[in-house]
């Protein structure tokens, strides 16, 4: 089951609120010694996370399916980029991370116990009997938080981004569970922020006439240029009118560009550390034959893109592109822009 997203927290009775959490989404099943953890996907996802199944034997009932995120706990909230370095090709590395960085499972729906298949059985029905059948749970395995309060999830959109988590979800308390449907409501966190435009990506169907998407980077304390995500939400009539717009940028932008070492395809697995620096044009981890080539564009423009969610110094999620910002310099273009969200000690969430 999938969500929708809105720009308020929904009122009204016949709601149930959820914290919304930065993880895998998963779906774990567990059939007495076997179990099984699967992406949205249908991604098996076991092999990342080897660590999780023995607290899955211990803990879940002997029969059960559920629904749930897959986490990273870090010293100040959830370390998505924790969970990206665990998709890895080997054994030996995953281990070594599961170990030093171990992940917890946070359920929060319950969608056959025994021979019962709960599907189609109501949301609130599903959240007592979730309850009941998680209620001796210990980490890594956790319950997901609920309220039927839209005052304390209002509280909870505030206060818990300080621990990583990414806005609130609502489910009415009537409703079955609606595999592939967008029958959740998800509010998330939304900020702009100015951003260098210093490279861009061709698009897929039109290499040469249209942009995919734009580089953005922002300068830290030291004063270099950090690549911190992209811009890629324009119509295909924009995507067009942009390869004339940016054509004069791309004339002499790779002699001096501060991530001209990096232009074309790289390479993130050869590092042997906790994470790759992050940078353009480096191999995505889901889709290892995706080109991210990339080409550089002189630092000299500025727009302001809304974003949901920064995660260490990038932006979780693409950002939507809102407008040309000609009044602001590139060098103005710092991580100090950005607000900073105090801490919540992500233990209290998850009750250990």
């Amino acid at each position: 089951m999938l969500a929708k997203l809105s720009s308020a927290i929904p009122g009204g009775d016949g709601w149930l609120y959820e914290p919304k959490w930065d993880g895998f989404r998963a779906i774990v099943f567990r059939d007495g010694d076997e179990t099984f953890i699967q992406s949205r996907d249908l991604r098996p996802l076991d092999r990342y996370f080897p660590e999780l199944a023995p607290a899955l034997r211990a803990d879940l009932p002997e029969r059960c399916v559920l629904d749930g995120e897959i986490v990273i706990p870090g010293p100040r909230g959830l370390d998505f980029e924790a969970l990206l370095l665990r998709i890895h090709p080997a054994a030996s590395r995953v281990a070594m991370l599961a170990a030093a960085t171990p992940a917890s499972f946070v359920a929060w729906d319950l969608l056959a116990l025994g021979d019962e298949d709960l599907r189609h059985a109501p949301q609130g029905e599903r959240r007592v009997r979730l309850e009941r059948a998680l209620a001796d749970v210990a980490a890594p395995v956790h319950l997901t938080p609920a309220t039927r309060d839209r005052d304390v999830a209002l509280d909870w959109f505030d206060r818990f981004e300080g621990a990583g988590l990414d806005g609130v979800v609502a489910k009415r308390l009537d409703a079955p569970y609606q595999p592939g449907k967008r029958a959740m409501v998800k509010v998330k966190h939304a900020r702009t922020a100015d951003c260098v435009v210093a490279g861009f990506r061709w698009h897929r169907e039109g290499p040469g006439t249209l942009i995919g998407s734009l580089l953005l980077g922002l300068y830290d304390e030291g004063g270099t240029l950090q690549h911190v995500g992209i811009t890629a939400s324009f119509t295909m009539e924009r995507r067009r009118a942009l390869v004339a717009e940016l054509a004069p940028l791309r004339e002499a932008a790779r002699g001096g560009h501060p991530w001209a070492a990096w232009a074309g395809p790289a390479d993130a697995w050869t590092d042997a550390g906790a994470a790759p620096q992050r940078r353009p044009g480096v191999t995505s981890r889901w889709n290892r034959d995706r080109d991210l080539s990339w080409e550089p564009l002189r630092v000299e423009r500025v727009c302001e893109v809304a974003f949901d969610h920064l995660q260490g110094r990038r932006f979780r999620h693409a950002t939507t592109f809102l407008r040309w910002r000609p009044d602001r310099r590139p060098a103005d273009c710092r991580f100090d822009q950005l607000e900073e969200v105090p801490a919540f000690e992500l233990a209290r969430i998850l009750r250990v």
